[in-house]
Protein backbone atom coordinates (compact mmCIF):
# COMPACT_ATOMS: atom_id res chain seq x y z
CA UNK A 1 0.00 0.00 0.00
CA UNK A 2 1.05 3.67 -0.75
CA UNK A 3 1.87 5.18 2.24
CA UNK A 4 2.03 8.71 0.95
CA UNK A 5 -0.49 10.57 1.68
CA UNK A 6 -2.33 12.51 -1.50
CA UNK A 7 -6.08 12.20 -0.93
CA UNK A 8 -8.14 15.02 0.78
CA UNK A 9 -11.09 15.47 2.32
CA UNK A 10 -12.46 19.27 3.15
CA UNK A 11 -15.14 19.59 5.81
CA UNK A 12 -17.68 21.54 4.19
CA UNK A 13 -20.86 20.28 5.85
CA UNK A 14 -21.76 21.68 8.70
CA UNK A 15 -24.82 25.22 9.83
CA UNK A 16 -22.20 27.60 10.64
CA UNK A 17 -24.23 28.77 13.92
CA UNK A 18 -21.78 31.26 15.31
CA UNK A 19 -21.87 33.37 11.99
CA UNK A 20 -25.41 34.34 12.59
CA UNK A 21 -27.35 35.74 9.64
CA UNK A 22 -23.83 35.49 7.39
CA UNK A 23 -25.17 31.86 7.11
CA UNK A 24 -28.96 31.88 6.95
CA UNK A 25 -29.34 31.51 3.52
CA UNK A 26 -25.90 30.38 2.77
CA UNK A 27 -22.99 27.55 3.83
CA UNK A 28 -20.32 29.32 5.93
CA UNK A 29 -17.64 28.01 3.15
CA UNK A 30 -19.43 30.14 1.21
CA UNK A 31 -18.20 33.18 3.10
CA UNK A 32 -16.07 35.58 0.76
CA UNK A 33 -12.82 36.28 2.52
CA UNK A 34 -10.67 38.80 0.76
CA UNK A 35 -12.56 38.30 -2.44
CA UNK A 36 -12.63 34.21 -2.56
CA UNK A 37 -14.70 32.14 -0.67
CA UNK A 38 -13.10 30.49 2.51
CA UNK A 39 -14.30 27.13 0.28
CA UNK A 40 -12.13 28.44 -2.30
CA UNK A 41 -9.28 29.58 -0.55
CA UNK A 42 -9.02 26.12 0.97
CA UNK A 43 -8.86 24.02 -2.03
CA UNK A 44 -6.38 26.43 -3.79
CA UNK A 45 -4.30 24.90 -0.76
CA UNK A 46 -4.78 21.57 -1.37
CA UNK A 47 -4.36 21.87 -5.23
CA UNK A 48 -1.21 23.89 -5.18
CA UNK A 49 0.08 20.74 -3.71
CA UNK A 50 -1.07 18.37 -5.92
CA UNK A 51 -3.82 16.69 -4.02
CA UNK A 52 -6.27 14.11 -5.44
CA UNK A 53 -8.83 12.49 -5.36
CA UNK A 54 -10.31 15.93 -3.70
CA UNK A 55 -13.58 15.32 -1.68
CA UNK A 56 -15.81 17.80 -0.17
CA UNK A 57 -18.31 16.98 2.21
CA UNK A 58 -21.80 19.00 2.27
CA UNK A 59 -25.01 18.98 4.11
CA UNK A 60 -25.85 22.66 5.03
CA UNK A 61 -27.51 24.16 1.59
CA UNK A 62 -25.37 21.18 -0.28
CA UNK A 63 -26.48 22.11 -3.30
CA UNK A 64 -24.96 25.90 -3.20
CA UNK A 65 -22.03 23.85 -2.95
CA UNK A 66 -22.56 21.87 -5.38
CA UNK A 67 -22.84 24.93 -8.02
CA UNK A 68 -20.40 26.43 -6.51
CA UNK A 69 -17.96 23.60 -7.17
CA UNK A 70 -19.72 22.23 -10.68
CA UNK A 71 -16.63 22.09 -13.20
CA UNK A 72 -14.41 21.39 -10.43
CA UNK A 73 -11.71 18.33 -10.74
CA UNK A 74 -13.57 17.26 -7.13
CA UNK A 75 -16.12 15.62 -6.13
CA UNK A 76 -19.33 16.57 -3.65
CA UNK A 77 -20.31 14.02 -0.95
CA UNK A 78 -23.94 15.26 -0.09
CA UNK A 79 -23.97 13.74 3.62
CA UNK A 80 -28.44 14.41 3.08
CA UNK A 81 -29.92 12.95 6.13
CA UNK A 82 -27.59 14.56 9.05
CA UNK A 83 -24.31 15.84 9.26
CA UNK A 84 -22.00 12.83 10.58
CA UNK A 85 -19.81 15.18 12.36
CA UNK A 86 -15.59 15.16 11.37
CA UNK A 87 -14.85 10.99 12.10
CA UNK A 88 -18.17 9.82 10.64
CA UNK A 89 -17.61 12.01 7.74
CA UNK A 90 -14.39 10.32 7.12
CA UNK A 91 -15.34 7.10 7.71
CA UNK A 92 -18.41 8.20 4.63
CA UNK A 93 -15.86 9.54 2.37
CA UNK A 94 -13.42 7.03 2.56
CA UNK A 95 -14.77 4.71 -0.82
CA UNK A 96 -14.28 8.26 -2.60
CA UNK A 97 -10.22 8.43 -0.82
CA UNK A 98 -9.07 5.35 -1.29
CA UNK A 99 -6.57 3.39 0.96
CA UNK A 100 -4.26 4.75 3.25
CA UNK A 101 -3.36 8.03 4.56
CA UNK A 102 -5.58 10.99 4.10
CA UNK A 103 -5.41 15.04 4.76
CA UNK A 104 -8.25 16.37 6.21
CA UNK A 105 -9.02 20.67 6.40
CA UNK A 106 -11.62 22.15 7.99
CA UNK A 107 -12.68 25.21 5.84
CA UNK A 108 -13.18 28.06 8.13
CA UNK A 109 -9.51 29.07 8.28
CA UNK A 110 -7.26 31.62 6.30
CA UNK A 111 -3.77 31.19 5.43
CA UNK A 112 -0.25 33.17 4.94
CA UNK A 113 2.75 31.13 4.67
CA UNK A 114 3.78 28.03 3.36
CA UNK A 115 1.27 25.51 2.14
CA UNK A 116 0.03 23.64 5.07
CA UNK A 117 -0.48 20.21 2.82
CA UNK A 118 3.33 20.48 1.96
CA UNK A 119 4.94 20.92 5.13
CA UNK A 120 2.71 17.97 6.50
CA UNK A 121 3.44 15.74 3.69
CA UNK A 122 7.44 16.10 4.04
CA UNK A 123 6.99 15.64 8.09
CA UNK A 124 4.86 12.45 7.68
CA UNK A 125 7.09 9.51 9.23
CA UNK A 126 4.18 6.12 8.32
CA UNK A 127 6.75 3.82 10.18
CA UNK A 128 6.04 6.15 13.44
CA UNK A 129 2.90 8.61 13.08
CA UNK A 130 -1.07 7.47 12.49
CA UNK A 131 -1.54 11.10 12.88
CA UNK A 132 -0.19 14.34 12.28
CA UNK A 133 -2.44 17.55 13.34
CA UNK A 134 -0.54 20.95 11.70
CA UNK A 135 -1.00 23.21 15.33
CA UNK A 136 -0.53 27.17 15.64
CA UNK A 137 1.14 28.66 18.73
CA UNK A 138 -1.17 30.34 20.90
CA UNK A 139 -0.11 33.54 20.51
CA UNK A 140 -0.42 33.13 16.44
CA UNK A 141 -3.74 31.59 16.40
CA UNK A 142 -5.67 34.36 15.78
CA UNK A 143 -9.65 34.20 15.68
CA UNK A 144 -9.13 31.70 18.40
CA UNK A 145 -10.08 32.39 21.98
CA UNK A 146 -9.73 28.87 23.50
CA UNK A 147 -7.11 27.68 25.78
CA UNK A 148 -5.10 25.88 23.79
CA UNK A 149 -5.56 21.86 22.90
CA UNK A 150 -2.05 20.00 22.75
CA UNK A 151 1.08 19.81 24.44
CA UNK A 152 4.09 18.58 22.59
CA UNK A 153 6.45 16.04 23.84
CA UNK A 154 10.46 16.24 22.91
CA UNK A 155 9.65 13.83 20.21
CA UNK A 156 6.57 15.92 19.07
CA UNK A 157 3.91 13.52 20.21
CA UNK A 158 0.74 14.98 21.58
CA UNK A 159 -1.36 14.86 24.60
CA UNK A 160 -4.44 16.67 25.52
CA UNK A 161 -3.74 19.88 26.98
CA UNK A 162 -3.61 23.96 26.93
CA UNK A 163 -0.99 24.16 24.14
CA UNK A 164 -1.09 24.87 20.43
CA UNK A 165 -4.18 25.56 18.54
CA UNK A 166 -4.97 22.70 15.81
CA UNK A 167 -4.95 24.56 12.78
CA UNK A 168 -7.67 22.21 11.00
CA UNK A 169 -5.40 20.23 8.82
CA UNK A 170 -3.68 17.16 9.65
CA UNK A 171 -2.61 14.09 7.64
CA UNK A 172 -4.06 10.74 9.35
CA UNK A 173 -4.31 6.94 8.74
CA UNK A 174 -8.27 5.95 8.71
CA UNK A 175 -8.03 2.42 9.42
CA UNK A 176 -8.73 2.86 12.92
CA UNK A 177 -12.10 4.54 12.24
CA UNK A 178 -13.48 0.94 11.31
CA UNK A 179 -13.69 0.31 15.09
CA UNK A 180 -16.18 2.68 15.98
CA UNK A 181 -19.32 1.61 16.79
CA UNK A 182 -20.88 5.12 16.04
CA UNK A 183 -22.22 6.42 12.71
CA UNK A 184 -22.08 10.16 13.79
CA UNK A 185 -18.56 11.04 15.66
CA UNK A 186 -16.01 13.61 15.98
CA UNK A 187 -12.65 12.92 14.89
CA UNK A 188 -11.59 13.07 18.50
CA UNK A 189 -12.60 10.03 19.43
CA UNK A 190 -9.74 8.17 16.85
CA UNK A 191 -7.26 10.96 18.30
CA UNK A 192 -7.96 9.56 21.76
CA UNK A 193 -6.50 6.12 20.45
CA UNK A 194 -4.11 7.32 18.59
CA UNK A 195 -2.92 9.48 20.97
CA UNK A 196 -2.50 6.54 23.60
CA UNK A 197 -0.73 4.33 21.62
CA UNK A 198 1.95 7.34 21.00
CA UNK A 199 1.12 7.02 17.26
CA UNK A 200 -0.58 10.91 16.69
CA UNK A 201 2.12 13.95 16.55
CA UNK A 202 1.90 17.76 16.39
CA UNK A 203 3.24 19.94 13.55
CA UNK A 204 3.75 23.92 14.61
CA UNK A 205 2.73 25.79 11.88
CA UNK A 206 5.59 29.12 11.05
CA UNK A 207 3.29 31.28 9.12
CA UNK A 208 -0.28 33.14 9.93
CA UNK A 209 -3.47 31.89 10.39
CA UNK A 210 -6.75 33.27 11.59
CA UNK A 211 -9.88 31.04 12.64
CA UNK A 212 -12.89 32.25 10.60
CA UNK A 213 -15.95 30.64 13.11
CA UNK A 214 -17.35 33.70 14.39
CA UNK A 215 -18.00 37.36 12.16
CA UNK A 216 -15.14 38.81 14.11
CA UNK A 217 -12.76 36.55 12.80
CA UNK A 218 -13.54 38.22 9.08
CA UNK A 219 -11.75 41.48 9.58
CA UNK A 220 -8.37 39.50 10.90
CA UNK A 221 -8.50 37.15 8.27
CA UNK A 222 -9.07 40.05 5.58
CA UNK A 223 -5.82 41.12 7.27
CA UNK A 224 -4.12 37.86 6.96
CA UNK A 225 -4.96 37.40 3.13
CA UNK A 226 -3.94 41.15 2.19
Amino acid sequence: MDVTPNAALFFAAGFGTRMGELTRNRPKPLIEVGGTTLLDHALSLGEAAGLGPIVVNAHYRAEMIETHLAGRDLRVLHEADRILETGGGLRNALPLLGPGPVFTMNTDSAWRGPNPFELLRAAWRPDRMEALLLCIPKENAQGHTGKGDFLFDGEGRIAYGPGPVYSGAQIVDPAGLADIGEDVFSMRLLWDRLIERGTAYGLLYPGDWCDVGRPDGLPLAEAILR
